[in-house]
């Protein structure tokens, strides 16, 4: 018996795969952009952002990974290049999360 493979991806996957993108570009978005510039104005102090870039950073990694499972959980077409992307934003995401850490531990 051969397995067919499908073409198209699923509603939920896509879904996975877009809510894990969001949460990793927000992480960088908060982190980089929106904390060092506006987070001064309304009173926040600075170390704020490691926080938070730790918190979501491990947020967006649980939803990579998370991607990853459900395109790899069915024979479909497009998993091998989803995971090269989803691994590629992991890998990412633990450089940020390591300079996080190191910017609370110091």
């Amino acid at each position: 018996m051969t397995k067919t493979v499908v073409a198209s991806m699923s509603e939920a996957q896509t879904r996975t795969f877009s809510i894990s993108m969001v949460v990793s570009g927000v992480r960088c978005g908060l982190t980089y952009v929106i904390l060092p510039f506006f987070a001064p104005l309304v009173g926040i102090s600075s170390g704020v952002g490691p926080w938070v870039g730790l918190c979501l950073g491990t947020v967006a990694i649980a939803a990579n990974v998370l991607s990853i499972r459900r395109f790899w959980s069915g024979n479909r077409r497009w998993k091998v290049p989803m995971a090269v992307i989803n691994l590629s934003v992991i890998l990412l995401l633990l450089f940020l999360v390591a300079g996080d850490l190191n910017e609370l531990l110091t």
